[in-house]
């Protein structure tokens, strides 16, 4: 077995030492810190997630915070969804793009004040392109990492959970929605949302020291629940149609590859840097783009790298995520396929270390 070598680079989060003594057996990292990728087995973390409720070191979503009388002009620059309906107390799913209109990072935004709001990325350094449009344009704006740290409680018992240390009031937060709560002397943000298709909430710890206290409420809470640690599983969010960054999307491509159109307000969102192509790409549309996908015959191997999709011998496409799936008893996939082969019903071959597969192109998510 291969092993990740850990060193200061890699940076611990406020729970690592909670998760530790949980077991976790297997950690990835992202966005230059430790993500809790297993405690049992994927499996069974999977069967654990869909039946009772996980708590989730997610300190590595971290927070571009972009505060000041320039913040909502800079944020808008960043994506091409029209910020004008983000209110206060609410979150948006952002897509982010570059000058050629290609995915910078797709995070949640959070508006917390007129000027100041956080974007809670996925794993790349958004932090420093940011700050670089902010410097080159002498925009009145701080952009800063804040001590921000997530915890996510997500599962179908999330909502007991939640309201048993937080009080019955946080049940009413709407999806995409947060709201300021106290616990243990601390102000948190909490949110209705989070990286599964179980729902749940995500708890914005905004200080190192409270983390193990807020850790061990919950678990002391949900013993009767069978809480335990989790993290993102990969077959259930495959399984869900939720993207990877890096793994399934990259800065190659446009969020109309990603099946992120409905994001974008090219038209309205003026303001956003990379506008001009994504207009471009609005009226001629994507000519590949996300599928969910079902791959055929026994279990895939894990997949590390992409594989070649073909139709008539000729390449389509690739194979970004897939995963056999226990519940609908099949291989569950996402790809990227060019627009002659996306329909729903298209039989296609894919292309996995051990064999070719028969693949068959999705009508939507199987969850």
């Amino acid at each position: 077995m291969v092993e990740l070598s850990i060193t200061r680079r890699v940076r611990r989060t406020p729970f690592t030492d909670r998760v530790e003594a949980a077991g976790v057996k297997a950690y990835t990292v992202y966005n230059h810190m430790l993500l809790p990728a297993v405690f049992n087995s994927v499996e069974d973390d999977y069967h654990h997630l869909k039946s009772a409720v996980q708590i989730w070191d997610v300190s590595c979503e971290r927070q571009v915070e972009i505060r000041g009388p320039d913040a909502a002009r800079l944020v808008q620059m960043l994506t091409p969804r029209d910020l004008r309906g983000l209110t206060v107390g609410r979150c948006f799913y952002t897509p982010m793009v570059d000058e050629t209109g290609g995915m910078l990072n797709d995070p949640v935004t959070l508006k917390l004040a007129e000027d100041r709001f956080w974007v809670s990325i996925a794993d790349s350094d958004l932090l420093y392109w940011a700050k670089g449009l902010a410097y080159g344009l002498n925009m009145t704006v701080d952009v800063i990492e804040p001590d921000v740290s997530p915890l996510a409680v997500q599962g179908p018992k999330a909502d007991t959970l939640a309201a048993r240390v937080f009080g019955e009031d946080i049940t009413s937060i709407g999806f995409f929605r947060f709201r300021e709560i106290e616990f243990a002397g601390h102000t948190h943000v909490v949110a209705r949302s989070g990286y599964s298709k179980q729902g749940g909430y995500e708890i914005y710890c905004t200080d190192t020291a409270a983390g193990e206290p807020l850790w061990d409420a919950l678990m002391e809470a949900g013993k009767d629940l069978d809480v335990r640690a989790g993290g993102p599983n990969y077959i259930e969010r495959t399984e869900g149609g939720l993207l990877s960054y890096g793994s399934d999307i990259t800065r190659e491509n446009t969020p109309h590859e990603c099946g992120l159109g409905k994001f974008c307000d090219t038209v309205t969102a003026i303001g956003c840097i990379g506008r001009d192509a994504l207009l471009r790409v609005a009226q001629e549309g994507p000519v590949r783009q996300i599928r969910s996908v079902e791959i055929g015959e026994d279990r895939v191997p894990v997949c590390r790298q992409e594989w070649p999709v073909t139709m008539g011998g000729k390449k389509v496409g690739q194979v970004t995520s897939a995963a056999w799936s226990p519940d609908f008893g099949t291989n569950v996939g996402l790809a990227m396929i060019r627009e002659r082969a996306w329909d729903p019903g298209t039989e296609l071959i894919v292309h996995c270390p051990d064999k070719p597969r028969p693949l068959l192109v999705r009508e939507g998510s199987f969850i």
